[in-house]
């Protein structure tokens, strides 16, 4: 007898080479100095770890976030524009995935990200 404790064959845990990105979505909050941070991972067997980056345009980086050995493969994280008076601009999101090590990573997706102006300015 076969027990399927999958419903979804999507979802069935991977060896960690076939571990990727999905999907990765970044949405400023109201506040403008926040930024919410979806990203999904390939279900998997062994727990990958995360660095993820937003820089503005001129490549200054705002904000990092190092997430060892996550527990999730949908991950949502709330990251915070560090060392700006004013973050109005744009800004590009790298999110890379590794094991044993990040030179080079397993696999990295990046995303463009606006901040827009207060309103009323």
């Amino acid at each position: 007898m076969e027990i399927n404790l999958f419903n979804d064959a999507n979802l069935v845990p991977q060896p960690k080479h076939k571990v990727r990105i999905e999907d990765f979505v970044a949405t400023p909050y109201s506040d403008r100095f926040r930024v919410k941070v979806n990203l999904k991972l390939t279900p998997f067997q062994e727990r990958p770890n995360l660095l993820i980056v937003a820089r503005r345009s001129d490549g200054l980086a705002v904000s990092d976030l190092d997430v060892i050995a996550t527990m999730h493969f949908e991950n949502e994280f709330t990251m915070h524009i560090r060392g700006l008076d004013d973050p109005t601009g744009d800004y590009e999101l790298t999110a890379e995935l590794y094991y044993e090590t990040r030179d080079p990573p397993q696999d990295k997706a990046e995303i463009d990200f606006e901040i827009p102006p207060l309103a009323g300015r």
